[in-house]
């Protein structure tokens, strides 16, 4: 026990180190990036058996929801009307480009079903889940898609800061300690969305409950132009991070380690081919760069979310575009699932 909680102990200083350090370099959202970070040390350095409850990380999920539902805007939804066709495009494209670079995979000696769910982009919880029931090697399909979430998280804050920077307008050092109506349009749509999850049964309930719960709170007309409070946002991207960071344990990396250089090669590939898509995507519809690119990130859905609203992007835009390819692969997934199962039995 008192092991246990020395380890929890020092996750809580590294991680306030490592998110003091990043709020201290400009950094945008400290605390998500210093959850991860942070927690990533403590992962490689401890036993591996922190794990944060399940419980707890609904809630992180629901304030990451409530947070863009406050930022979405009706109008700018209907006037994405125009790019429905360049938007659904780039979502069919990345899916196919995804399990393609998958393949690569298979020069490991893994199956063909274990190199396609180890690399569709997006739902990674639901296409582990799905990998074991289809006969897939879901420890490869756990390691491969969650280290292409960590890539992804550990570059965004570089892309954003040094990339991106002249384009964008970083919001994280606004000071939005929130009003009483803010807390309770918070608690209202975590509480609510998490009800409304469960019993819609949605994929990622408490993110997407918590979304749909919060878009319905605010055309009440009581609630106008409310927002998470910066401290409840906080509190939800720390632990969002946190949970990321600690999946990479020393049992993970040594797993990883036996086909790293081709899982490197997919996910580089992968990332970069969905950065091209994401700037096509931007030139014709005419959102930024920075929006081109969150929008068709391959993975990592809340921290996408938590950074667009970070950056001030175009929050309706973004979550539109991810929400739509997450929809499509569960839909397509397990038609997939059923053609992989009846083409190993060929």
């Amino acid at each position: 026990m008192g092991s246990r909680a020395g380890e929890w102990a020092r996750l809580v200083v590294v991680v306030s180190a490592f998110t003091a350090l990043l709020w201290w370099f400009g950094v945008p959202s400290p605390p998500l990036f210093g959850g991860l970070c942070g927690a990533l040390v403590v992962a490689l350095r401890g036993s591996g058996e922190l794990r944060l409850p399940a419980a707890t990380f609904r809630l992180a999920q629901a304030t990451i929801g409530a947070t863009v539902a406050a930022q979405i805007d009706p109008e700018a939804l209907r006037s994405l009307g125009g790019d429905w066709a360049p938007v659904w495009t780039v979502i069919a494209a990345t899916l196919v480009f995804s399990v393609a670079v998958g393949q690569l995979l298979r020069l490991h000696g893994v199956s063909i079903t274990t190199a396609t769910f180890a690399s569709i982009a997006g739902g990674a919880a639901g296409m582990t889940a799905l990998a074991h029931d289809s006969g897939a090697d879901d420890r490869i399909v756990v390691v491969v898609q969650y280290f292409r979430v960590l890539v992804i998280l550990l570059t965004l804050p570089l892309l954003v800061t040094l990339v991106f920077a002249p384009h964008v307008d970083v919001a994280a050092g606004a000071d939005h300690t929130g009003s009483v109506r803010d807390y309770a349009f918070s608690a209202l749509a975590i509480a609510g969305g998490l009800v409304l999850g469960r019993l819609a049964r949605l994929p990622s309930p408490a993110l997407l409950g918590t979304m749909l719960a919060g878009g319905m709170i605010g055309l009440l007309g009581v609630f106008d132009d409310a927002q998470v409070p910066e401290p409840v946002q906080n509190f939800g991207f720390l632990l969002i991070g946190a949970q990321a960071g600690l999946r990479f344990t020393p049992a993970t990396l040594r797993l990883l380690a036996q086909m790293f250089p081709i899982v490197l090669i997919m996910v580089t590939l992968l990332i970069a081919g969905c950065g091209l898509l994401g700037i096509w995507l931007s030139d014709v519809t005419g959102e930024s760069r920075l929006d081109g690119y969150l929008a068709t990130s391959p993975g990592g859905l809340p921290v996408v979310l938590a950074t667009v609203s970070e950056t001030s992007g175009n929050v309706t835009f973004v979550s539109a575009v991810q929400l739509l390819r997450l929809l499509l692969v569960l839909i397509l997934a397990p038609v997939v699932a059923a053609v992989l199962m009846r083409f190993r039995r060929r």
